[in-house]
């Protein structure tokens, strides 16, 4: 058995054996295509991770917004140590517990409307779970049918996996049926789909799509959208793991449209970068319907680590933290600068970058096919080879901010031409000067020597 000093001490060469042998040697091979490989991460602070050799990489990726709070943010770094020195209890299941009765009282304080009945989970899949189980059993046995969006990624568990849109995800796993799909953002197409089936009972919605590339609808189609279900009767189900918790400049994003959905779910940053939770959030109508009598009370409570005593005490104080130190504020603040050189560097190399979008810390980098990057005469022969090509500039572009200016950023599932940039909300302007300057320098290289670049890191 290797002891904690002994995983600490790993080098490369003995990791990359460890993760092939036990974890994942599919992963290695991409892990490797980006020069990821290489690195050996010795300590985190703030807005970087310090590798092997000392050197400080801005962190742009964020842990796909996991780490709203930076790494290592002292504060929760002092509650855990308190908790920890007084010997506070962790697992007391027989009992109510002081730590998840007050999670649950500032997650509902800090959520809209009547949303105020809380369960407490450890990833954003459970809570998704969760949320569509409270959806199903409030809409009623005569109301199975749950619709969800073209590009959705809502989780890998089986449940959610249904309403999520990917077949890479999805494999030959045989699913539930009970599901209808519908175009993202097209609210004629939903509004078809109730009309023509009174078993849907359900929708299941990502505020912004993390997965489809940065993907927002209007404000128009939510507004829409909540008025549609009241009148058909259906539960509209806010997927918030992503893009809540302050990412966009409003604690759920939903609340830039002035919409309340009716039930939610939140995780990643809810555990302050330091644990695992997560939280289903229902309007108390629903929840009751689903799970309001002595009877029915267990069908769906808390799994055995669901609200444990440490990870509930470090979400309690990161959301002190969020508005204590203004992070909201300056995610919508910073992410507009953020957009605004983005958009200024979209212009100056517009062969390469064909679109930025997003909102506060949650944004979108669009690359232009491969073909389009290229001279007039070579588009039309590279054209056949686009579909194949896709994600390759990203992936060149990321390994080469990583490589060359100690920059790391991350990708999306469905549409590979897109770089997701979700730093931490304690980002200020100096490090989104420091990102930007290095993907301008990097552009400026033109398409052949980023490619040419690419190619080196590859054979040294």
């Amino acid at each position: 058995m290797l002891s904690v000093e002994d995983a600490k001490a790993l080098d490369v060469a003995r990791m990359t054996d460890l993760f092939k042998a036990h974890l994942n040697p599919g992963q290695l091979h991409f892990m490797k295509l980006l020069g990821f490989h290489k690195v050996k991460i010795e300590r985190a602070e703030g807005m970087y991770y310090i590798d092997q050799n000392g050197r400080k990489i801005l962190d742009f990726f964020g842990g796909f917004g996991s780490l709203a709070f930076g790494h290592n943010h002292p504060r929760i770094l002092e509650a855990r140590r308190r908790f920890q020195e007084e010997k506070r209890h962790e697992i007391a299941i027989a009992f109510m517990s002081q730590y998840a009765s007050a999670l649950a009282h500032n997650i509902a304080a800090c959520s809209p409307g009547d949303l105020d009945m809380v369960f407490l989970g450890s990833s954003g899949s459970e809570a998704m779970e969760a949320a569509i189980k409270v959806a199903e059993r409030a809409a009623g046995p005569k109301r199975p049918k749950v619709v969800y969006a073209e590009n959705s990624f809502h989780g890998k568990t089986k449940g959610v996996l249904s309403i999520t849109d990917g077949q890479l995800y999805r494999g030959e796993f045989r699913l539930v049926d009970n599901t209808v799909r519908v175009p993202f953002g097209d609210i004629e197409a939903i509004e078809r789909a109730f009309r023509a089936d009174p078993e849907i009972g359900v929708i299941v919605l990502e505020t912004v799509q993390g997965g489809g590339g940065i993907i927002q609808a209007q404000t128009e189609f939510w507004q829409k959208l909540r008025r549609l279900c009241d009148q058909y009767g259906v539960l509209w189900v806010a997927d918030e793991v992503q893009c809540g918790l302050g990412r966009t400049g409003r604690f759920y994003a939903f609340e830039h449209h002035g919409v309340v959905p009716d039930v939610t779910a939140l995780a990643k940053s809810l555990g302050g970068g330091k644990t695992a939770m997560a939280a289903m959030i229902a309007r108390r109508e629903v929840y009751m319907k689903a799970y309001g009598t002595p009877k029915t009370a267990m069908i769906h409570a808390a799994a055995t680590f669901g609200g444990i005593g440490e990870a509930c005490i470090t979400s309690i104080e990161a959301l002190n933290v969020l508005y204590d130190e203004g992070l909201i504020d300056n995610a919508a603040d910073t992410g507009d600068y953020l957009i605004e050189r983005l958009q200024a560097i979209a212009r100056k190399h517009p062969s390469i970058v064909k679109e930025v979008r997003g909102k506060g810390f949650m944004v979108g980098l669009e690359f232009h096919d491969f073909s389009q990057t290229l001279p007039m005469v070579l588009r039309p022969v590279v054209a056949m080879l686009d579909e194949k090509l896709k994600g390759s500039l990203s992936g060149f572009i990321g390994a080469l901010l990583l490589r060359d200016y100690g920059v790391l950023v991350a990708f999306t599932e469905y549409n590979r031409n897109v770089i997701r940039l979700e730093p931490p909300l304690i980002c200020e302007r100096q490090h989104v000067d420091q990102f930007c300057d290095a993907l301008d320098g990097l552009l400026s290289r033109g398409i052949v020597g980023i490619v040419k670049d690419f190619v080196k890191s590859q054979v040294s």
